[in-house]
């Protein structure tokens, strides 16, 4: 599965650590389990996490690693100097999971709707995901949600952002082990998302988060690439993002035909049979894809051999409004700071006038 669409839904699970004993105290909360499970598998994250000056100083640190490691510091330099993201301890240490995701997500949706379930918690407000520190909690959950008539999905997150709000450097945001290793361009972008969340972000608001730091993540990469990146990371990144351009192409046409399809006047059987044909006809334009213009590249594979609507609900979340967060930075003048400025001010607006601001 790609970067970018596990980028697609990163999990904030780590903001929940904030909220979980006034919850937990003051309402009866109900779900101490899933609070615990947050607060338990972040605190072992930053357990194993040191500065990245101690792995760069330490001989057993591998070779490939520690040239990684030091990438991903000028990378952050250059967030804070050119990006003009926040200059703090963020993504300045590093921690080995030995696992391949930091967390699980848990999506639902209904059997004839894209609509996605939510789940509302204090700081983050509403989400329409669920985080899991371990796969097995996750998988159980999901089954849960199957049982009663949903549609469900699980998926690795390589990150999630407790978006700046954890105080000292040790409780900071660190590197992982699932995502340092990504191609140059993609370890920029990550990096670059991640920090956004950190500039800007609007309480229950997923959409508007994510397509802000999915623009950011875009604009920035490009401009890394452009005055930093190698002849070999830039043509690496080409092929890649070429790609996740098809992907994104081919899944949001027949998202709009499951859209069309499930909101018209037909009989729910007729809307199952339908469904079942463009199922079908989605997995068949993607094997054609693959065969023709990716050489047989099977990196999306998974995605489309669990696709459901829940799948489909994801993807619209992250990347609706990245055009109009795009106009606007061209708007300020390709100035970050500018830039800034404006969202946060159109992220002060109520619900209902936030999408009109944007151009």
């Amino acid at each position: 599965m790609s970067r970018g669409l596990l980028m697609a839904s990163l999990g904030l699970v780590g903001v929940v650590v904030l909220a979980a004993a006034s919850v937990c105290f003051t309402s009866g909360c109900s779900t101490i389990g899933y609070y615990a499970q947050s607060v338990g598998g972040h605190l072992a994250l930053l357990r194993a996490a040191k500065p990245v000056p101690e792995w760069l100083d330490d001989e057993a640190t591998p070779p490939v690693l520690k040239e990684r490691l030091a990438l991903s510091q000028r990378i952050r330099d250059f967030a804070v100097s050119e990006l003009k993201e926040p200059d703090n301890a963020s993504y300045r240490r590093y921690a080995d999971l030995k696992r391949g995701a930091a967390v699980w997500n848990v999506v639902a949706a209904p059997e004839l709707s894209l609509k996605l379930t939510t789940w509302c918690f204090p700081v983050v407000g509403c989400v329409g995901y669920r985080g899991y520190f371990d796969r097995a909690e996750a998988d159980a959950f999901a089954e849960g949600l199957r049982a009663q008539g949903l549609e469900a999905s699980v998926y690795g997150v390589p990150a999630y952002s407790t978006l700046g709000k954890l105080p000292g450097d040790t409780f900071a945001d660190p590197l992982l082990n699932t995502f340092i290793h990504y191609p140059e361009g993609e370890l920029a972008r990550l990096i670059f998302h991640e920090l956004a969340h950190q500039v800007v972000y609007a309480k229950g608001d997923t959409l508007f988060n994510e397509s802000f730091a999915t623009a950011v993540e875009r604009l920035g990469g490009a401009r890394w690439l452009a005055e930093h990146g190698s002849e070999k990371a830039r043509d690496d990144y080409r092929v890649y993002d070429a790609r996740r351009q098809d992907f994104r192409a081919l899944t949001m046409a027949y998202r709009q035909r499951f859209e069309a399809l499930y909101t018209g006047a037909d009989s729910d059987a007729a809307k199952r049979a339908g469904k079942a044909t463009l199922m079908a006809q989605l997995r068949a334009g993607y094997e054609a894809m693959k065969a023709e213009r990716w050489g047989g590249y099977s990196g999306y594979d998974g995605w489309f051999a669990r696709a459901n609507n829940a799948s489909f609900g994801v993807l619209a979340a992250y990347n609706e409004l990245v055009p109009n967060f795009e106009r606007l930075f061209e708007r300020e003048g390709r100035d970050f700071s500018a830039f800034y400025a404006q969202v946060k001010r159109i992220s002060a607006l109520p619900l209902a006038e936030r999408r009109a601001a944007l151009p």
